[in-house]
């Protein structure tokens, strides 16, 4: 499959005051905030544009007293002025993060799948342009494996000195991007051998030296217990351990992260056959977490932060077969712990536990970090807005839960409830790995004190993206379907270091 953010991405660019030709464009935007009028950026822009279109927005605007300006609201002003033939008035609310991400992608949809050239002038604060233009990006967000396609995508252009704001959106749109295609690549394209040569081909596009990947298959992943036991389900290829190294010259001494990612590329339940079948049909997605530590490790060649980072991604297909593993089958993980199967469907958490250990025993960490679309507990708990993140490190998941809330990836800190970890108990292992004893009903918070059981002494968070890395509806910066989630979070925070 090509790469379809080449082709299906919308351009993003930057005009300074001084460069400004209104004539260049065919849409311009504008903000509007609650009872007042249009707030145009920059006295000259103001005075361009009433020159340029001959229409006083002040005057105009009266005549629409319906228009609120609440986050999102767009009014669409037609003109007949060259080559710019409307004026979006966008109501920006209280003009805060929040609102202006909305703002911005209820833009973008405006727009999206045309020809516009739309020039974006929602705000003059340095901090809030980068949320704005990410937005615009997201919101055109479009996959499509159709034999003839008639693409039309916009182009933004961000209006102002916000050169380091525009080029930081890039990177991070970017990164969300890949990981969306990755995810919403059909199941019979997409098996492990192909998420690792995908993996390959990031890494090698970045064209920097400090970003390396080795991929281990067949002999030498046979003490990973788990992944060999979900991934000997499938017809060959079988599962993959992918490692992508980001060590740039002289990073011996920096802070060194572990991210893990749940890399399976389709969930049948195996023996425990996930019921009703149509319980399937979203889970080429069940590889979010994997395409998520996997990009964003990515993008590090462009932002360069002082911290080295491992990025392990488990891959292996959860299939059906004569080979799938069994409900009582006891396996071996990596570091030698044995683990009881109870139940083949909770496979996300038997592949990640391979990597916590290895992390663990092999990679000296300062911080290890996995994501997984592992438990339907997660989204009963907290919906679709919020990853559940556990993690015994109160400072960490302050840290973590401040830069989702700004960069709109929302995590919320969840209890490791101890009292829940004699449901761990195995008769004949040392765990089981469902939990499922005295009925805690608490499956969210069991499977990661299962995980814990692997992260070792390390400072170790866990985050459950179950609810947040797909999406139900079409709207805002999603499509339905995987939204890419937590690559913003991860390329922010390893920016801290």
């Amino acid at each position: 499959m090509s790469n379809k953010l080449l082709d299906l991405s919308p351009k993003l660019s930057l005009v300074t005051e001084r460069d400004l030709e209104l004539s260049e464009f065919t849409a311009v935007a504008v903000p509007v905030t609650p009872g007042e009028k249009p707030q145009l950026v920059k006295s000259r822009f103001l005075t361009a544009l009433n020159n340029f279109t001959k229409l006083d927005l002040n005057i105009e605007l009266a005549n629409w007293p319906e228009f609120t300006a609440k986050a999102g609201e767009i009014i669409e002003v037609p003109l007949s002025a060259a080559n710019l033939t409307r004026i979006y008035l966008v109501g920006i609310g209280e003009a805060n993060n929040e609102d202006l991400r909305k703002s911005a992608a209820s833009l973008g949809r405006k727009v999206k799948s045309s020809d516009s050239q739309l020039l974006c002038a929602l705000s003059e604060d340095k901090n809030l342009i980068t949320t704005i233009a990410v937005a615009l990006i997201l919101s055109n967000y479009q996959f499509s494996l159709k034999s003839e396609q008639k693409v039309k995508k916009p182009s933004f252009t961000i209006y102002g000195e916000f050169e380091k704001e525009v080029e930081r959106a890039d990177v991070l749109a970017t990164a969300v991007w890949q990981a969306r295609d990755l995810i919403h690549t059909p199941s019979n394209i997409k098996n492990p051998e192909w998420l690792a040569k995908q993996a390959s081909a990031l890494v090698s596009s970045a064209k920097n030296s400090g970003l390396s990947i080795t991929v281990k298959s067949g002999r030498a992943i046979k003490d990973f217990g788990g992944l060999v036991a979900v991934g000997n389900s499938s017809p060959k290829p079988g599962p993959r351990l992918v490692e992508v190294t980001y060590a740039p010259k002289g990073s011996a001494h920096w802070p060194h992260v572990v991210l893990v990612g749940k890399g399976i590329t389709f969930d049948t339940g195996g023996v425990s056959l996930k019921r009703p079948y149509d319980a399937m049909i979203g889970m080429k997605s069940d590889m979010a977490g994997a395409a998520a530590v996997l990009t964003a490790t990515v993008a590090l060649a462009k932002t360069k932060p002082k911290v080295r980072v491992t990025t392990l991604l488990m891959a292996a297909e959860n299939a059906l077969s004569g080979t799938s593993q069994r409900p009582s089958d006891v396996i071996k993980h990596y570091g030698g712990t044995t683990v009881e199967v109870i139940n083949t469907d909770a496979e996300g958490r038997l592949v990640l536990a391979d990597g916590l250990a290895y992390a663990d025993l092999n990679l000296d960490p300062d911080y290890v970090l996995d994501v997984a679309t592992l438990t339907g507990a997660a989204t009963l708990g907290l919906g679709r807005q919020y990853a559940a993140m556990y993690t015994r490190n109160t400072t960490l998941a302050k840290k973590l839960n401040e830069i989702g809330d700004r960069v709109g990836e929302k995590v919320w800190h969840m209890p490791l409830v101890d009292d829940y970890s004699v449901a761990l108990a195995s008769d004949v292992a040392d765990f089981n790995h469902t939990a499922d004893k005295f009925n805690f009903s608490a499956g969210s918070v069991t499977a990661a004190l299962f995980l814990e059981e692997f992260a070792g002494d390390r400072a170790w968070v866990h985050l459950d993206i179950a609810g947040t890395g797909r999406s139900e509806v079409d709207a805002g910066e999603n499509i339905k379907g995987g939204t890419g989630f937590a690559v913003r979070l991860l390329i922010e925070w390893l920016d801290t270091f």
